[in-house]
């Protein structure tokens, strides 16, 4: 794994690789212990033994069970329900929780989110065979992945793509490198609007980042940020970048992860209700 030594990076956990049910997921606990975030990556085909024998799989999908049946495709099927799954087992781990107690949902637009967990971000990419999810209890977060190999023209896109402060940089590259470059800051741009919950909505000209940065700038190349923001991209299985995008919002929250103390009170309510 390489990485883009970004000013503040070193607030975000580095990648863990997780291969299945029984990956390393202390590595997650570790993450969300020590930077308050935690970022997972993986292969839909590594999950795939789950997808097609686990006895367990309807009660682990939940509310997405009727949609991974209703999905026709066999490829389309068993990439959904490995991303649902990593997403799962991944905040059931930052949570010290059993993977079926973890409530999937989605806001508009697609976004997931865990049912009463109004603490805890979650943020979902994938691209070809790669999955990936970011898990923060700081704040938003967000992650974008492309192939390395992904060829993105700068007569075509910059424009569309980049500040003025940007397109001043990348026409002072060579034209061999401006390609990697367009790439990294496009999966920047991308990790960033999904962290906010914007998608595509928020023009990538609006804000920017230096070359070889990974300051949150302005289109004219003023900083735009006052240390809330941190970023960082890596390259994961030799194959991606896999760029984040990290909230700080100041919450103060302690180290405890367990969902019991994540848990927002009408949640609580409803569950005790339940019980009783």
């Amino acid at each position: 794994m390489t990485t883009n030594r970004f000013p503040g990076a070193e607030r975000i956990g580095a990648p863990v690789h997780v291969s299945g049910p029984d990956a390393p997921w202390h590595r997650v606990r570790e993450s969300m212990d020590r930077y308050g975030n935690a970022v997972v990556h993986t292969t839909w085909g590594e999950w795939l033994t789950t997808a097609v024998a686990d006895p367990a799989l309807r009660p682990l999908l939940g509310r997405d069970w009727q949609r991974y049946r209703r999905t026709g495709d066999p490829t389309l099927r068993y990439r959904f329900v490995a991303s649902r799954l990593a997403t799962k087992f991944t905040a059931a781990a930052a949570l010290r929780v059993d993977p079926v107690e973890i409530d999937l949902a989605y806001k508009i637009g697609g976004r997931p989110y865990l049912r009463g967990l109004d603490q805890i971000d979650v943020s979902l990419t994938h691209t070809d065979d790669l999955i990936a999810v970011g898990i923060s209890r700081e704040g938003r977060i967000g992650v974008d992945a492309e192939p390395v190999d992904r060829r993105m023209s700068y007569d075509l896109l910059q424009s569309h793509v980049l500040t003025p402060a940007e397109r001043i940089e990348l026409e002072a590259l060579g034209e061999a490198e401006r390609p990697a470059e367009m790439l990294r800051l496009w999966t920047l741009k991308e990790a960033y609007t999904k962290a906010l919950g914007q998608g595509l909505r928020l023009g990538f000209t609006e804000f920017g980042f230096g070359v070889g940065s990974g300051e949150l700038l302005a289109p004219d190349g003023r900083p735009a940020a006052h240390g809330e923001w941190a970023f960082v991209t890596r390259r994961v299985l030799g194959r991606y970048l896999l760029s984040v995008a990290s909230h700080d919002a100041g919450l103060g929250s302690a180290r405890d992860t367990a969902a019991a103390t994540m848990l927002d009170e009408g949640f609580m309510g409803a569950v005790t209700e339940l019980l009783d």
